[in-house]
């Protein structure tokens, strides 16, 4: 089985999916790490030398590789794979997708304490909240494509012992 977690940075798709692997006992792998270690570099850093649409052609042949290398897996998808490429409808080809919904609050809590995302790095408060409601709902559409969802409230062991209850 290959499950799939989506939502947004922030979310907790990496904490849940390494709870939810080790309890499935099926391996894990952060999309994120995955890319960083293919291609040497940062994903700050892949961003500023090469730009968005150079990213998220990456991510759509790092997830093609990991679907044809993994029979089982949990992965943890970088916030905007369900939105290009067509990622969201092979996903749900190829496994469970899993959207992990948090509201606007946690999703700012979370991020405004991280400087390592390339989106959202030099952004004020405001323009951080106005940019993370902006996105959401320009990726709610896709996300809502998963197969299930569940919200992000209570702790990862919490959020884990939900999916599992969901899968088939």
């Amino acid at each position: 089985m290959r499950i799939f977690l989506l939502g947004y940075m922030g979310a907790g798709k990496s904490t849940v999916g390494s709870l939810l692997a080790s309890t499935l006992n099926i391996p894990f792998i952060d999309m994120d790490d995955y890319i960083e270690d293919r291609c040497g570099k940062s994903i700050s850093t892949i961003f500023t030398d090469s730009g968005e649409e150079y990213f998220r052609k990456i991510e759509k042949d790092c997830l093609n590789e990991i679907i044809k290398s993994h029979e089982k897996l949990v992965l943890a998808t970088g916030g905007g794979v369900p939105c290009f490429h067509n990622n969201m409808k092979r996903m749900n080809k190829n496994g469970i997708t899993v959207y992990i919904s948090a509201s606007y609050a946690k999703l700012f809590s979370r991020i405004s304490k991280e400087s390592h995302r390339p989106l959202v790095a030099a952004k004020s408060p405001h323009e951080l909240m106005k940019y993370i409601k902006k996105h959401m709902q320009a990726r709610r559409k896709y996300y809502l494509q998963a197969a299930v969802v569940v919200r992000s409230s209570g702790t990862a062991e919490e959020i884990a012992s939900r999916i599992i209850r969901r899968l088939p």
